[in-house]
């Protein structure tokens, strides 16, 4: 079973940017559609970004269109969220997590391996 481990998050000041990544040990990631997912403090789970196993189809929450790039490299078995325009509600645990194989990539499940996390928090 693939196991996801995310990087990248980090303490940044407004319109600042920061870089995720989504790494795998245990298979390729090329298999998978992946998704990025996000927990606020005190605040349910929501979608953010997900990413077909081509990378041909991506899609975006609303809240984050415009600001955020979901990409893979397969070759290096990662899977990156560029996060430009940080705003302090973007302050949140961020997962990746692999999805269901569907030609067009959803933030829906059922999920299967999720990473442990990466902090990112956007403050003054």
């Amino acid at each position: 079973q693939v196991q996801l481990v995310e990087s990248g998050g980090g303490l940044v000041q407004p319109g600042e940017s920061l870089r995720l990544s989504c790494g795998a040990s245990g298979s390729k990631l090329d298999n998978y559609n992946i998704g990025w997912f996000r927990r606020p403090p005190g605040k349910a789970r929501e979608g953010v970004s997900c990413i077909s196993s081509s990378g041909g189809s991506t899609k975006y929450a609303d809240s984050v269109k415009g600001r955020f790039t979901i990409s893979r490299d397969n070759a290096r078995n990662a899977v990156y969220l560029q996060m430009n325009k940080l705003k302090p509600e973007d302050t949140a645990v961020y997962y990746c997590v692999t999805l269901p194989f569907l030609e067009e990539c959803a933030l829906s499940g059922p999920f299967g391996s999720w990473g442990q996390g990466t902090q990112v928090t956007v403050a003054a």
